[in-house]
């Protein structure tokens, strides 16, 4: 199966552990298509409404699930054993999440952090553009970008996140 997107129906499950919760499982047959080496990041379309960016999780039986956030079902309004029509495509974005318009900004002046950045794994630089993304207030998000990339430059591209927590909060 080679296409470029893909849609189907999914069935809203709960895991029993703590690591996650609500999730809508996706065929082997289906995620494969999507799946280029270790790159399983896709957009994913729920009931021709939500759109958001994801991965595809394997679920240790060949087959994979997508994470359902708690806003995404309140606003969709599903529930355990909801039906949800699912339509994915290849996520063919530079980090698998927006950029905010500040913080690529902030790379262009600062380009030292940037190269810190940019040299951090995949998973890092998406955890943090969405601490940088979350705040709605511009000025805020200008302040994280910048305390981030001042974080980085202090411990040479290595993140620890206890460290940067505090940082956050002082500044």
């Amino acid at each position: 199966m080679a296409k470029s997107d893909t849609g189907f129906t999914s069935t809203l499950g709960k895991f029993e552990g703590n690591l996650w919760y609500f999730y809508l499982p996706v065929s082997a047959a289906i995620a494969q298509s999507f799946i280029k080496g270790k790159d399983r990041r896709v957009l994913c379309t729920l009931n021709q409404t939500i759109t958001f960016q994801a991965a595809l999780m394997p679920s240790g039986d060949g087959n994979y699930f997508i994470n359902i956030n708690k806003q995404t079902r309140t606003k969709l309004k599903l529930q355990e054993g909801s039906d949800v029509n699912v339509f994915l495509e290849k996520d063919e974005s530079e980090y698998g999440l927006p950029v905010p318009e500040e913080f690529a900004e902030l790379l262009k002046q600062d380009t030292i952090g940037s190269d810190y950045f940019q040299a951090l794994t995949p998973g890092k630089q998406r955890t943090l553009l969405y601490i940088i993304a979350k705040p709605k207030a511009v000025d805020l998000r200008i302040r994280n970008g910048m305390v981030i990339l001042e974080h980085l430059k202090r411990t040479k591209g290595v993140v620890n996140y206890k460290l940067l927590n505090l940082e956050m909060k002082q500044s």
